[in-house]
Order: C-alpha cells, then structure tokens, then sequence
C-alpha cells in the first residue's frame, strides 16, 4: 500500500498520507513518496496552470500525523552508519527539503488537520499556507519534552506566525495549543465540525480557483519573499545537530517509548 495518495479532482490535486495503521507517523518510505507526489503536483500545475488551482493536504486514519516515526533513527542509521548523529545536518536537510517543497509549491496549499497533528505532522502543516483543523485536533510541537527543538521548520513558521514571544512559548514547553487560541492568532484559519472538513477546504480552493491565477501565484511568493527562511532552517540545523549528541536526548527518547517521565541532566 502506497503512503501517499495522489488525486487528481480539478480544480484541487489532493495529496492524502495514508499510513493510517501508524498514525501518518513519517518513516523514510513516507518521506519519499510525499516528496514524489510535491513533484507530481507542481508538473500538473505547470503543464495546465488553469485547472489546477490549489492543493489540499490530508491524511486517512484517525489524525492527520502523529510526527516522525521513531523507527526512522534506524532507517537512517542504516544508510548513514550508526555514527549518524555526529553528522545529522544531511539527515535534518532531507526533512527540511520536502517541507520547503511544500511552501514553495506554484499552487497555494491547504492542509486539512484532524485528530492529531504532532511534531513533524505539525512542521508539515506548518509548511502548507492555509490550516484548517477539525473541532477537537491536538497541535502540537513536543520536541523538547525528548530533549530536541523543531527542526524541520517549525521554529521558524511558527515564530513567523505567532511571533516570538508566543512561539517561544509553546517551543520550549512543548505543550499543545487551545484551538481557540490557534485560529485567534491566525495559527489555524479556521475550526470546524470534523464532518465539514473537506468540504472547507474544497470550499477555500473555490474561493481560489475566482482569482486570477497568475495572481494567486504570484502574491504567495510575494508574501513568502518577505522572510529569510533560509537562514532560520540553518539555526534550526545548527542546534538540533548539538541536541542530538545529548545524554538529554537519549533520555528523553527512551522515556518516549516507555511512556516514562524522563530525568533531565542538562548535558
């Protein structure tokens, strides 16, 4: 069964996750196959620009992701050597290229989150440029609860969005948001009944579809111009690279899998 699923249904390409029997939680295989179907959908956006006019980003199952698949480490120990962590920069540039992809795609994107969008299901999300969230989704960047940071772009969208303060918030405590909250301060832009979610989203694409499309193209790059996020993923690189390495990390991974409370060192 493929991972990711790929429909074409104009004026919207839809690319769904569809690991459901793991909660979308995003191993290399994953990986792989949303970044083939980025590719796919930009090819169709290029070669028709006026049928294809948005993307919408879903998942099977019951939440959207629940993050990055634990068993992901082993994956990549097995092709970059078990000394992976020392140099984890190329690992942390995989990532961050397919969410890049995400923004960067031609079509304005939107991502229909229900359930649960956790970690690296949340950096994806966070990638997309409109969120619509089902009554009840669970958003959330836990990363230093295992001793890490996003690193996969989370902390530089978030902060983009909510700004600092806010971001630093949830960043460092790694505890959920109130979706009250998220659609006040324009992290979601919208809430609604889990059984309106797609047709929310098809909605918000119809909205798109009216406008010119080479406007709708150009003012997303426009807007996105406007923040050096190149330099923000390198911060988040350079300091998940030092994370890592830890003895916290390794605590706090280890007490993840157990569902244990972990004793931080501070080293």
């Amino acid at each position: 069964m493929t991972t990711i699923i790929l429909n074409e249904r104009a004026p919207v390409i839809e690319i769904v996750l569809n690991r459901p029997e793991r909660r979308n939680a995003v191993n290399r295989e994953l990986l792989n196959d949303l970044d083939a179907a980025l590719d796919a959908a930009e090819r169709l956006a290029t070669d028709a620009p006026a049928t294809w006019r948005a993307v919408i980003l879903r998942a099977e199952g019951p939440v959207f992701s629940a993050g990055i698949d634990l068993g992901a480490f082993s994956e990549w120990a097995e092709i970059s050597g078990e000394s992976w962590r020392d140099n984890l920069f190329a690992t942390t540039e995989r990532y961050q290229r397919v969410t890049n992809k995400i923004e960067a795609l031609s079509l304005p994107v939107i991502a229909l989150l229900h359930g649960a969008a956790i970690g690296l299901g949340m950096e994806i999300a966070l990638a997309a440029d409109f969120r619509v969230a089902a009554e009840g989704t669970r958003l959330q960047l836990p990363e230093s609860r295992i001793g890490l940071i996003p690193d996969v772009g989370g902390t530089v969208r978030l902060t983009r969005l909510l700004g600092p303060a806010r971001a630093k918030e949830y960043i460092l405590t790694g505890k959920p948001f109130d979706l009250a909250d998220a659609e006040r301060w324009g992290l979601v832009n919208a809430v609604v009944p889990a059984d309106q979610l797609i047709a929310r989203g098809d909605a918000l694409a119809a909205e798109l579809a009216d406008a010119a499309p080479l406007a709708v193209r150009y003012g997303k790059k426009a807007i996105d111009g406007m923040d050096d996020i190149k330099r923000g993923l390198l911060f988040e690189s350079w300091a998940q690279a030092a994370l890592i390495r830890s003895e916290d990390f390794m605590n706090g991974a280890q007490a993840a899998m157990t569902k244990s409370k972990p004793e931080w060192r501070g080293k």
